[in-house]
């Protein structure tokens, strides 16, 4: 009789990681939180640190977390920021690891909703993920977006769609390109590739 005595036995698989980008206007964070209300999957969004000041109706630890440049490099020099970067050499945005960690090992799924150098540092510290590139159907109707928002001076609209090309041109690094022409059917195309995910890792009840 062979005794089971010893035998190691396979840790668990974290939650999934979802990594999800795409140029601004494109509507990704609309369609990560429809996602989150709507899909079976228990999923949760990382808040992002950042050192920019708050907006108007913007809450600290829900909209982001504000945090001093002070407060930012020390969790950077102490490893605790998954992702980060300084955006146009004013202020610094990243994702804290606490964000991510936990909740993955807890059983909770987490969404990133962040630029694509910082979805391609992610791909490189946890390969494990899905990453999705959200795209525009054109770059028309993404230039159009984002002049309907009109929160924008024209220089800044202009460094913002010179951004946007660059982004675009990235979206081959990621393991699926959603179309955003319409967020529900955006929102059902990202569940079921997290689903999908889900059952090739083994989590069986997504």
């Amino acid at each position: 009789m062979t005794s089971g005595a010893g035998t190691e036995h396979p840790a668990p698989l974290p939650a999934p990681l979802v990594v999800v980008s795409g140029p601004s206007g494109v509507g990704k964070t609309t369609v990560v939180e429809q996602l989150i209300r709507e899909s079976t999957v228990p999923l949760r969004r990382a808040v992002t640190a950042t050192t920019r000041q708050p907006r108007p109706g913007e809450i600290d630890g829900t909209s982001y977390h504000f945090w001093t440049h002070n407060h930012f490099r020390s969790a950077v020099d102490d490893g605790r920021m998954l992702e980060w970067e300084l955006v146009f050499d004013s202020d610094y945005y990243g994702t804290p690891r606490s964000e991510v960690d936990p909740y993955r090992a807890a059983g909770l799924g987490v969404v990133l909703v962040i630029d694509v150098k910082g979805a391609s540092r992610v791909r490189t510290v946890c390969p494990d993920c899905l990453s999705v590139f959200i795209a525009p159907p054109s770059f028309e109707v993404l230039e159009a977006r984002l002049r309907r928002r009109n929160d924008l001076e024209e220089g800044k609209l202009l460094r913002r769609l010179q951004t946007a090309r660059l982004e675009l041109a990235r979206a081959g690094e990621f393991d699926h390109i959603i179309v955003n022409d319409e967020v529900p059917r955006a929102v059902r195309e990202l569940d079921g590739l997290i689903r999908e995910h889900c059952r090739r890792r083994g989590k069986t009840d997504a």
